[in-house]
């Protein structure tokens, strides 16, 4: 049964209070001391193991707060027993209970010098060395994490759009995020519980000293030798015993605070990281052979520890000697002469709709044998993007190619070249989103992807990096940002027939009168491909399918250009097409023409055949184009989405003026918006722009 089902787990903090009120008010018997004692210690002895054993800091995230409540029992058990000694201290060391005088009796050999010097030599350890130098790196450790919180969720947000991870992972990551900078900041606040901890260790040592001698020799008659005898020892082994918990507790602390996140305890990662090279070993035995073989040095001792050394060296080094595998080699060919083979269409390779070629350092990432993770990370971004766009996104077709560079790659569509970078897959990319607080030492690159400054980094210096602000990912997530990026931009290119097919199918499971009357009663299979190619290539998804049938079905009797029949799909699909823009929001600002250029331009159209770009003089056609862009500007400055609402006759002509500018600018026309949108109108261009 687990401690949360347990019946009376939800009491155990107000026992806790209790038990401390208790301690610091009441007179205690010598045998509840001693439990009590006893129970810190082991109390300490717990947290330090868990901490030893815990894969990474968070996973002892309560640390903090049992490293307060441990503070003030200890705390609470010094009151008691300084109550306890003060009061029945002349009768003996005894008084305080069997814990108290073993430490001072036997720890320390019942000399209250000596124990006097171990007891500062406790706290010199705790404050000045282990406590000192936790509370250094706490306080390092919670700014560096603090600095590197932007960093670390731009890197979800780069996997999350890759299709690395789902909004699931995402959200238990940020989580994850937000609880290490919380427990760095707590530890950083709790390391200072720890130094006053060791101060008031002290400051109740010399009260206790003090004020034995006083009512031992004032209240109860002691001479001066047997009342420092007493109270002295009883003290000492009080602070003994609350000192030896602290100094685990520190040790906890500072093993925390230092630990390096992994798939091993502590433990394994210093077995592993020690001892796995056998050089370390085989030269530290052979100095301590020479020490021991020094005149006057203790021989033994040092000759047993050389021959321990260099024969532990030479059992690793035997252990890491794996011998050959043999393998059968399927791809040598036999001695006969070839027979001469006819040349036949099986030789005609058809064209990969989607490939990705990879020069021969790039082969480990795809291949899954040699922990490969991009073929994971394609299927991500496949899936991604086939449940964003709403069609089955086609397979990329993976192979090698040692015409290219090492470390490059090309990404291609139905055979043409569409993308290509070297990467270093040994490395990580740091990309510069546009506001570092630092340089990084590495080899200087481009994102692929969004042609961002970028920089080619060890792994080691990955948290630097992330807490000067950069985004840091690998080098498969780094082509797979890339290919999703030239995938989402060429959606259009990768419906195709036989993707339309599919979508009829599976709407003629929910709605087959539909889908018999739309292919082909109202429209052919092609005209349908033409309109759901024109609204992908527009940045619109089609997973409205339903509503896009019934309104071709509607208008496909009687209208058969695809591009008024794509206008009057859009206009049905105005709710989602807002909606993907804006948001929730529901006053939309807008970008207009002024009426007069706005006539102009349809007069233009006219003038025209169909689909051609108006017929305007080019000095116009370039103002126009930079008032718009000008206009965008100001929008995305303002952290608002630019829109462009034109008429519906202009809209599509000038959506493919717009298309190819370096903002992204939506062009609407004034059916889409829908009738619960209230519009504002932040610029208008004019004839004269």
């Amino acid at each position: 049964m687990s401690v949360k089902g347990f019946p009376g787990a939800n009491l155990g903090v107000p026992l806790l209070l209790l038990m401390l009120l208790a301690l610091m008010t009441l007179k205690v018997p010598p045998l509840l001391l001693d439990v009590s004692f006893t129970f810190n210690i082991a109390l300490a002895l717990v947290v330090l193991l868990v901490s030893v054993y815990a894969l990474r800091p968070l996973e002892f995230a309560a640390f903090p707060t049992i490293l307060l409540v441990a503070t003030l029992l200890r705390l609470a058990l010094n009151v008691a027993s300084t109550r306890v000694v003060l009061l029945e201290g002349h009768k003996g060391s005894g008084a305080a209970g069997r814990v108290i005088e073993a430490f001072g009796e036997v720890v320390v050999g019942g000399n209250y010098v000596v124990g006097l010097v171990v007891f500062v030599i406790l706290v010199i350890i705790n404050f000045v060395v282990v406590t000192k130098g936790a509370g250094r790196i706490s306080e390092v450790s919670a700014r560096f994490t603090l600095d590197a919180m932007p960093g670390k969720q731009m890197a979800i947000d780069a996997d999350l759009n890759a299709g690395v991870i789902d909004q699931e992972q995402a959200r238990r990551r940020r989580e994850e995020v937000g609880q290490e900078a919380d427990f760095y900041g707590s530890m950083d606040g709790a390391s200072k519980f720890v130094r006053g901890d060791a101060v008031a260790g002290i400051l109740i040592l010399l009260i206790n000293i003090i004020g034995g001698l006083t009512i031992g020799m004032a209240q109860h008659g002691l001479d001066f030798s047997q009342a420092i005898q007493n109270y002295t020892l009883l003290t000492i082994g009080d602070g003994l015993v609350a000192q030896i918990p602290s100094l685990l507790l520190s040790t906890a602390a500072a093993i925390i605070v230092t630990r390096v996140s992994g798939e091993s305890d502590m433990s394994k990662q210093v077995m592993s990281q020690m001892f796995d090279d056998p050089r370390a070993l085989a030269v530290a035995g052979s100095v301590l052979l020479v020490l021991g073989l020094v005149p006057g040095m203790p021989h033994m001792v040092f000759l047993f520890l050389a021959v321990m050394a260099i024969g532990g060296a030479w059992l690793i080094r035997r252990r890491a000697q794996v011998p050959p595998v043999a393998t059968e080699d399927a791809s040598v060919p036999d001695d006969e002469e070839d027979a001469p083979i006819d040349v036949g269409w099986e030789d005609v390779a058809p064209v990969d709709v989607l490939g990705l070629e990879v020069g021969y350092r790039l082969i480990p990432l795809v291949d899954r044998q040699q922990g490969g993770e991009l073929l994971n990370r394609i299927r991500g971004v496949r899936k991604k993007l086939s449940h964003e766009l709403g069609f089955l996104v086609p397979p990329v077709h993976i192979r090698d190619n040692l015409d290219l560079l090492p470390g490059s790659y090309r990404l291609s569509l139905m055979g043409v070249t569409l993308g290509e970078a070297e990467i270093h897959p040994e490395k990580f990319l740091a990309i510069d989103p546009g506001e570092v607080f630092g340089r990084l030492e590495g080899i200087e690159a481009k994102d692929p992807a969004f042609g961002l400054d970028a920089v080619w980094i060890e792994g080691g210096d990955r948290e630097t990096a992330q807490t000067l602000g950069y985004t840091v990912v690998d080098a498969s997530t780094v082509v797979a940002t890339h290919l999703n990026q030239v995938m989402q931009e060429h959606a259009a290119e990768l419906l195709g027939h036989d993707e339309v097919q599919q979508l009829l199918d599976m709407l003629a499971e929910g709605a087959p009168k539909l889908a018999e009357q739309l292919v082909p009663g109202s429209i052919s299979l092609s005209g349908l491909l033409r309109v759901l190619q024109n609204l992908l290539a527009e940045k619109i998804p089609i997973r409205d399918l339903r509503t896009i049938a019934e309104t071709l079905s509607d208008a496909g009797q009687t209208v058969k250009d695809t591009d008024q029949l794509t206008a009057l799909v859009r206009a049905a699909l105005g709710r989602m097409i807002v909606q993907n823009i804006y948001g929730g929001s529901e006053t939309l600002d807008v970008i207009t023409l002024d009426p007069e250029l706005e006539q102009l331009l349809i007069q233009a159209r006219g003038q025209g055949g169909a689909g051609e770009a108006p017929m305007i003089e080019p000095g116009m056609a370039e103002r126009l184009q930079r008032s718009v862009l000008t206009a965008a500007e100001r929008q995305e400055i303002a952290g608002k989405p630019a829109v462009l609402l034109v008429s519906s006759a202009i809209r599509g002509l000038l959506s493919r003026f717009v298309r190819f500018s370096k903002q992204m600018i939506h062009v609407l026309a004034y059916e889409e918006i829908p009738d619960n949108k209230q519009i504002t109108v932040v610029s208008t261009i004019g004839k004269g722009a």
